[in-house]
């Protein structure tokens, strides 16, 4: 899990935005319900953005940050991604979630990220993902599965293969048909500078449009409200987040 179940988005709030929000059950094409979390601002700006979480699947970080897209004009909607395995209800903090990722399916996952982004297109002209570590790679992979995004984006994602060989975003990068942003952090364990560069290098091969940012000294996860020491790591990924939101929904 990359954050604490009682983190928050190291995002400023917008006092006064008027946003309704909600917790919706989304139905995948292979009639998968599962968990959602919905934020509709009153004044749309015609820009949808369906947020990816890490490990854990849907909790309340990620659906503060959904608050804090619509805040700012944006649809946003948070997914799960164990509706097969977990169904759609509400989960406390002692979800034990290691077996339910190890039982999810790429085809799986982009059926949900199908479904959201599906939900999201009477009401919107351009549609992102947006994902943080496990989701990070799934946004990148979203780009590869002809769901029509604008752009993906992701945090301290993994782009090389899986452990058991399942092809990633690196490997996968002639597929891609959307812009990507990669918000990487330089103190990451598992994702090498190795690995951030043989990304950069396939999406340049395959022409995809790209930018890929490394924050040097800054951990796994550093986009947390906690990490007051990579705040200025947090505030600048945030900055480019929402410019790559702007351009590529023109």
């Amino acid at each position: 899990m990359c954050f604490e179940l009682d983190s928050l988005p190291p995002v400023a709030r917008i006092s006064g935005a008027a946003v309704a929000h909600d917790d919706l059950e989304l139905a995948a094409e292979d009639g998968t319900r599962y968990a959602a979390f919905e934020a509709t601002p009153d004044d749309r700006n015609g820009v949808g953005v369906v947020i990816l979480p890490d490990v854990r699947g849907l909790y309340r970080f990620y659906e503060e940050l959904a608050m804090r897209f619509a805040e700012r004009g944006y649809d946003a909607v948070a997914i799960d991604y164990f509706g097969r395995t977990a169904g759609s209800a509400k989960r406390g903090g002692d979800f034990d979630y290691p077996p339910h990722v190890a039982e999810t399916t790429q085809e799986g996952i982009q059926a949900d990220i199908g479904a959201a982004v599906q939900h999201l297109r009477p009401r919107t002209r351009a549609i992102f993902t947006v994902g943080f570590c496990f989701g990070g790679r799934n946004s990148w992979l979203a780009a590869a599965s002809g769901h029509g995004l604008a752009g993906a984006v992701g945090f301290y994602g993994n782009p090389g293969d899986r452990d058991d060989g399942l092809p990633g975003p690196t490997r996968r990068a002639a597929e891609i048909e959307a812009p990507i942003l990669a918000l990487q952090a330089g103190d990451d364990r598992n994702i090498t500078p190795a690995v951030n560069e043989a990304f950069d290098r396939a999406l340049t091969d395959a022409g995809v449009e790209h930018e890929l940012v490394i924050y040097q000294g800054a951990p796994h996860s550093f986009f947390d409200r906690r990490h007051d020491d990579f705040a200025a790591a947090s505030d600048d990924a945030w900055r480019r987040l929402l410019g790559f939101l702007e351009v590529h929904s023109a």
